[in-house]
């Protein structure tokens, strides 16, 4: 099958966009390679995508020219996005990236006759602090990233219910693993431990809980939602249901790399989820979706590949 997928020099998405190709389709990969951070991790993955045989292409979903890409297609993956609970972001780019990207993708294939799916990837922070709930929880976003991508889930939708656009959501929960973005936790920790530095850690974010997932796991629902026609005009949440501590997380990441970090204790993040605990009955019905790495497993994968990226080794 011809299929696109958005984000593809990205964390997730470049390792979806690998599988698709290993799996016998034909892929093409949409990235702007946006200076959210820094474009040298984009090009590190965009180089092991392309020699994977993934078509990728420096690509602005909110400005160019679709029309070359979208003729025949027959998939969409919809994985890019403005990431993050940044206070520094401003909303025009939360608003541009997550909202009016996701209009104009929609726009440029919603009359493709081939198109017989178009994921859109949603986000846990769409429940709002604590996200425990099944998919038909009221949304209760505290950020701008939760409601942007909360407007372009529902947009996605809306084009299911009225055109019908065979469209799906999923959304991810706390997803952890080789390629993770620099800003994030994970990223962040390994990183200070290897070279030494301090480790900014936000108040009262040891107690937080979460619903690591591993991005193996994640792409594993990906790939289900691919083979069944049961997705089209859902939400579903793809995340692993085993939770612990962020604190506790942070002592199993010590404990594997023998050292510990060096914490810089910085005031609480606005917006920062207290809880999430992934309900997955509904993958687990609809797409036979279960989890299968446990935390030390996945995370191991992950201190491996950042010390091959930064070329450093304890």
């Amino acid at each position: 099958m011809k299929i696109i997928v958005t984000g593809a020099a990205g964390f997730i998405a470049s390792q979806l966009a690998e599988t698709l190709i290993k799996a016998g389709h034909e892929v093409i990969g949409l990235d702007s390679f946006t200076d959210y951070y820094d474009r040298r991790q984009k090009e590190y993955n965009a180089a092991a995508v392309r020699a994977a045989g993934v078509q990728l292409i420096e690509f602005d979903l909110a400005t160019d020219d679709l029309r070359p890409y979208v003729d025949g297609v027959e998939v969409v993956y919809h994985v890019a996005a403005q990431p993050g609970i940044s206070a520094t972001t401003p909303f025009s780019d939360y608003q541009r990236n997550n909202i009016e990207a996701t209009y104009r993708l929609l726009e440029a294939v919603k009359n493709q006759r081939n198109l017989g799916l178009f994921v859109n990837v949603g986000t846990s922070s769409i429940y709002g602090l604590k996200a425990t709930e099944p998919e038909t929880a009221v949304p209760e976003p505290v950020s701008y990233y939760g409601v942007t991508k909360l407007t372009a889930e529902q947009m996605v939708l809306s084009y299911q219910r009225s055109q019908g656009l065979p469209a799906c959501s999923l959304r991810l929960f706390s997803v952890y693993g080789p390629r993770e973005r620099p800003d994030k936790l994970y990223p962040r920790l390994i990183r200070s431990i290897l070279q030494d530095i301090p480790f900014p850690l936000f108040a009262h974010s040891r107690e937080h809980s979460r619903s690591f997932t591993y991005v193996g796991d994640i792409i594993q629902g990906f790939m289900r939602v691919l083979n069944t026609e049961n997705a089209i005009g859902e939400i579903i949440n793809i995340g692993s249901d085993v939770e612990m501590t962020t604190g506790e997380a942070i002592d199993i990441v010590e404990s594997l790399m023998g050292k510990p970090a060096k914490f810089d204790l910085k005031p609480a993040r606005p917006g920062d989820q207290e809880k999430t605990h992934a309900n997955i009955d509904k993958a687990r019905r609809l797409l036979g979706f279960e989890p299968q790495t446990a935390f030390h497993e996945g995370i191991q994968q992950e201190i491996a590949w950042m010390e091959d990226f930064l070329g450093v080794k304890l």
